[in-house]
């Protein structure tokens, strides 16, 4: 759902927003006054930081020091980060890793700023990055991690950078990724950053207009010191690129995988092209290996029960009509009924040698006749239940007006 900043004024005390962050500063540059309206509009607002930013650079001469000891700069940063939340007015700020950080009964870990070099590629970590590097953790564990803070949080959305982080930093493209899977494991929308003057015009766009924040906005740049140097409507990195200090902050929603087509009338004709051959491979799979097995009829106290005729009868049923309800429609279940049935019937055939898989006994014969009565009764039906979907535009789903 996309909001106009009209839609701001609706903002309530429940609603609730996480800002994933790779290093401290970011949140400030690219959020900070995403972050300060949301928070003055009675919202509740997470900032998650995955590193201490131990490899940053240093701007002001009086503390290269901390250019020396990777953990002073670490502890330095820290402070830093601290000052800029009570700048923005934020009180739930958490570090990725720690104990309220942290997938449950795992032990707390410290994840550590990558660093970055620039090759001929583009942008990676160095050579000797260290062991806890964020770029190098385990996705699974990093995503697992930040889906803990979406549950204990309650966030109705995730915020995070873009599939490229911004601009490649190894760390803000863990960030991303991470991010989004956490978001599309808990069923929330995730919003990426992107520069405002990218998005005019495209689908998905939520712009928010933060010039009644953008003092604090200012207040929490200058106190990322070390890093940052803030002049008059703009702002140098400590590389030396000049980036402006606007009045308004830019985000898209990203799709989430929950969100991909389910239904057939969502599907392109590729994806229905490919559904269909999927749908009568499994049909044949299913045909072939039941009619192998239909005739298994163990004897239990002196009675042959025909164990592999119902197992492979209820295997039909349950591919047909479970296809009917997923994708809502007669064609996918009506193409993989065609691969049952046909390969029953080529499979009825005689052999090369004179055998047949499917002989003349009465366990055939229901064999042959019981999945033609199962497909006509499925297909024929007038209407199945429709399955649940998680975040489907018919399931109501929680929704925050500014990034909703």
């Amino acid at each position: 759902m996309q909001f106009s900043p009209a839609d701001a004024e609706a903002a309530t005390p429940t609603e609730r927003v996480l800002f994933v962050h790779a290093h401290p500063d970011d949140e400030s540059i690219t959020t900070g006054g995403t972050i300060a309206t949301l928070l003055d509009r009675g919202a509740v607002v997470t900032v998650l930081t995955c590193t201490r930013g131990e490899n940053g650079e240093v701007i002001p001469d009086d503390i290269q020091f901390l250019l020396r000891d990777p953990e002073a700069l670490a502890r330095h940063r820290e402070g830093e980060l601290a000052n800029a939340m009570r700048a923005l007015g934020l009180t739930d700020h958490r570090w990725l890793g720690s104990a309220n950080a942290r997938t449950i009964g795992a032990a707390p870990r410290r994840y550590r700023d990558s660093g970055m070099v620039w090759s001929a590629d583009g942008p990676e970590p160095p050579a000797d990055v260290h062991p806890d590097a964020l770029s190098i953790a385990p996705v699974g564990e990093v995503a697992a991690d930040i889906a803990t803070v979406i549950a204990t949080t309650g966030a109705r959305a995730v915020v995070s950078y873009d599939a490229n982080g911004g601009y490649g930093h190894p760390d803000h493209v863990m960030a991303h990724v991470a991010a989004k899977r956490a978001a599309e494991v808990m069923s929330v929308p995730f919003y990426a950053i992107e520069p405002a003057d990218a998005l005019p015009g495209r689908a998905g766009v939520v712009e928010v207009d933060v010039s009644a924040a953008l003092d604090r906005k200012v207040a929490a740049l200058r106190a990322h010191r070390s890093q940052l140097t803030v002049g008059v409507g703009e702002l140098t990195l400590s590389g030396g690129q000049p980036v402006p200090i606007t009045s308004v902050e830019s985000f898209r929603r990203d799709v989430p995988r929950s969100a991909f087509p389910s239904r057939w009338s969502e599907f392109a004709l590729r994806g229905r092209i490919l559904l269909s051959l999927a749908a009568l491979v499994a049909g044949v799979v299913i045909g072939s290996l039941a009619t192998v097995v239909h005739q298994f009829s163990p004897t239990v106290a002196g009675v042959a029960v025909p164990v592999g005729l119902v197992a492979g009868l209820l295997v039909v049923a349950a591919l047909v009509t479970g296809l009917r309800i997923v994708f809502e429609t007669r064609v996918v279940a009506g193409v993989a009924a065609a691969g049952i049935l046909g390969v029953v019937a080529i499979l009825s055939l005689e052999s090369a040698g004179g055998s047949v898989l499917i002989p003349a006994t009465d366990l055939s014969l229901w064999w042959v006749y019981g999945p033609v009565v199962i497909v006509a009764v499925v297909l024929a039906w007038p209407r199945l239940p429709q399955a649940t979907r998680v975040g489907s535009s018919s399931t109501p789903h929680p929704k925050g007006p500014l990034i909703s």
